[in-house]
């Protein structure tokens, strides 16, 4: 069964490159293991990755023995779901892709204020205002 995003959706990809994930497979994917939840597909800011920084959560510097090539604002990456909702709770929260965040996010941040950093454009964009 596939795994679901916030929306109800199949979980979509967050991003490749660089390879994001808990399992480095692109997706917000999770499982009992993670225990910071890394679930929420987040574009990140230079003003989020500082914050970061501040609260001990270096995501600047690689670390190449865990994969992890280091951030530059823009890039897409599934951040832990209680760092994301401190930087909420601090006024430096990252914009979210709704439809590549895990849906176990829920337990931690609720949809409504996943919402109000939501990035993603919809497959159909007919009902959109011009």
């Amino acid at each position: 069964m596939p795994e679901r995003n916030v929306l109800g959706n199949d979980l979509e990809p967050c991003g490749l490159d660089p390879v994001t994930g808990w399992f480095r497979d692109g997706c917000c994917n999770t499982s009992d293991e993670d225990v910071g939840l890394h679930t929420i597909c987040a574009v990140v800011t230079a003003e989020f990755l500082e914050h970061q920084q501040s609260i001990g959560n270096d995501l600047i510097t690689a670390i190449p023995e865990y994969k992890f090539p280091g951030l530059a604002p823009g890039d897409r990456w599934c951040v832990t779901a209680r760092n994301w909702l401190r930087a909420h709770v601090d006024g430096a929260a990252a914009p979210v892709v709704l439809a590549s965040t895990h849906e176990r996010t829920l337990e931690v941040v609720p949809l409504e204020v996943l919402r109000r950093y939501a990035v993603d454009v919809p497959t159909d964009i007919s009902g959109l205002d011009d």
